[in-house]
């Protein structure tokens, strides 16, 4: 089972959403972590609108990135542009994927209004999360 890391600045939005997405649509077909350059706390908008779809992302952690150095990563995806900038080398043969998505975060406050840019992430990251199953599926089927 290959084991496939989300990668942000903070871990609080982006990367835990995209976390939660894969794990659910995934099911048993990866190992899904995520993680930050510079972790903070798991953001409440991330799980509101989480919670909308009726997935539960409130237990997930803010993880730095070195906690996952040693653990055997197979694909880093990074969903902002500065963590791709400063992401640490995986040893070993890590395919890293990019996805430029812009950060819903714009304070704490975790007021209604400020949902909708965070579900406009959660709706962008299952798109892209979409296409990537696609796209494992058949590299897979093409290295049988």
């Amino acid at each position: 089972m290959k084991k496939v890391l989300f990668l942000c600045t903070g871990n609080a939005c982006r990367s835990q959403i995209a976390e939660g997405l894969l794990r659910h649509l995934a099911g048993a077909r990866f190992q899904v972590f995520s993680a930050g350059t510079y972790p903070s706390r798991v953001h409440p908008c991330s799980i509101k609108v989480m919670q909308e779809w009726g997935l539960d992302i409130s237990s997930h952690t803010s993880d730095h990135v070195d906690d996952y150095l040693e653990e055997g990563i197979d694909i880093v995806i990074s969903v902002c542009d500065s963590a791709r900038q400063i992401c640490p080398t995986f040893p070993g043969e890590v395919k890293r994927l990019h996805w430029s998505i812009e950060d819903p975060f714009g304070s704490w406050n975790t007021a209604h209004e400020n949902l909708d840019n965070y579900r406009q992430t959660r709706n962008i990251l299952k798109e892209k999360i979409d296409e990537f199953m696609v796209s494992e599926k058949k590299s897979s089927a093409a290295t049988l």
